[in-house]
């Protein structure tokens, strides 16, 4: 590993559609002295701000210019069309391509999918964003394809959206910096990747010492007749075998063999 957490921070970029809530929670719960804000990004800004070390990690879309950045691949999300909800197509649960030939197919330049040919009718102009793509389905003005998180993303109640076999799907990446990877990133690395706590992998384990002193930390029970957990207690002075000396275990309070209530009296002598 390389690079320094002295800032005891971490800034997480993430691009639109992706949702972080769950990897941030469990970085609340493994690292709570340490913030982690999260940097909202378009997926032209992202790369930038990775780069420029603004931020330390973020989730972006594959493909990725790996020549300065390390990315992992983490899941692929299905492709919705986004049409009205009186379209045709929102009578069945998905379609294929070929049953939006009749519709002019919007293609924002911020599309998240990697077409080789687009599906349908092409619009006069391009939608600067997808943002500005729905705007227009609401419209009436044609449909558009994206990935399903988009999908909700944008969600209005007078559009839905159905899926779409066979087309273009879009990766989700953690990526940062190949030459930054703190240990913090490690860290979040191992998050992503459904590491465990106590994973040997990313951050280095305790020293062996801090080990033993953190599981001799527990106190032990003493058992029965310990003091305390150590040694025996030897026997007090007077004793014997745990049992007291010159008690009878008939009851008497003589030794064994000894004449009860002490030494006997002898007879009085008559006088003259």
């Amino acid at each position: 590993m390389t690079g320094s957490d002295a800032s005891l921070s971490f800034r997480l970029a993430y691009v639109p559609g992706v949702t972080p809530s769950k990897w941030v929670r469990i970085w609340h719960e493994r690292l709570p002295d340490v913030p982690l804000s999260l940097v909202p990004a378009s997926p032209d800004e992202i790369y930038g701000l990775l780069r420029a070390g603004d931020v330390d990690a973020g989730f972006v879309r594959l493909p990725v210019d790996q020549d300065d950045l390390s990315a992992i691949p983490l899941y692929t999300e299905t492709t919705v069309v986004v049409v009205p909800k009186d379209h045709i197509v929102a009578a069945v649960e998905q379609i294929s391509p070929g049953d939006l030939d009749d519709d002019i197919v919007l293609h924002p330049l911020d599309d998240a999918l990697d077409w080789e040919k687009l599906p349908g009718r092409p619009a006069l102009e391009r939608p600067a964003t997808t943002a500005d793509a729905v705007e227009l389905v609401a419209a009436g003005i044609g449909v558009v394809l994206v990935p399903q998180s988009l999908a909700r993303l944008h969600h209005r109640k007078d559009l839905t959206y159905r899926t779409v076999t066979d087309t273009p799907e879009s990766r989700v990446a953690l990526a940062w910096p190949e030459d930054r990877t703190t240990d913090l990133v490690e860290d979040f690395i191992g998050i992503v990747r459904g590491r465990t706590v106590n994973s040997t992998r990313g951050r280095a384990p305790a020293p062996a010492a801090e080990q033993q002193k953190s599981k001799s930390g527990a106190k032990s029970t003493p058992r029965k007749g310990d003091a305390g957990g150590g040694a025996r207690r030897k026997p007090a002075a007077g004793k014997a075998g745990g049992r007291t000396a010159g008690k009878n275990p008939r009851g008497g309070g003589g030794a064994k063999g000894g004449p009860k209530g002490g030494a006997k009296r002898g007879k009085p002598r008559r006088n003259g």
